[in-house]
């Protein structure tokens, strides 16, 4: 049997995931990154995007919404502003939500009413974030 390591992922609500799983990709602002089992210490940011695992060949995708990543002692743990699993995202919702901040972001080019640009590049990376998950759960 393959050797685990022991995932955590954390929200202001409370835990998502905490599982036994074979490998995990997150997306950090360096890049996306993998960790598997005994994998050296680490500390990473993370910035908006889709978290992977892997448990006895099953994937698992969640979108998360930034924030850190800790590996130490066997374990990968996750503090996320927000997680969501693919399986459980409404994609109606989160195509409403990319085209709401598609206007907004056009909104601000173009420099018509009061928009915040980076909130409205957040809410899109989000949203995007979310549909890739969707998709690929």
């Amino acid at each position: 049997m393959a050797e685990k390591i022991q995932l955590e992922v954390v929200t202001p609500g409370g835990a998502v995931v905490s599982d036994q799983v074979d490998i995990v990709t997150a997306p950090g602002f360096g890049g996306e990154f993998g960790v598997l089992a005994n994998h050296a210490p680490f500390l990473s940011t993370l910035k908006i995007g889709t978290l992977t695992y892997k448990k006895e060949g099953q994937e698992t995708v969640l979108m998360v919404s930034g924030g850190f990543c800790e590996v130490s002692n066997n374990t990968i743990t996750f503090l996320v502003e927000a997680a969501e699993k693919g399986a459980e995202i409404d994609v109606d919702r989160a195509l409403r939500a990319k085209e709401r901040a598609e206007k907004r972001l056009a909104q601000a080019q173009q420099r018509q009413e009061n928009v915040n640009q980076t909130r409205a590049e957040a809410a899109m990376q989000r949203a995007m974030a979310r549909l890739k998950a969707a998709g690929r759960a």
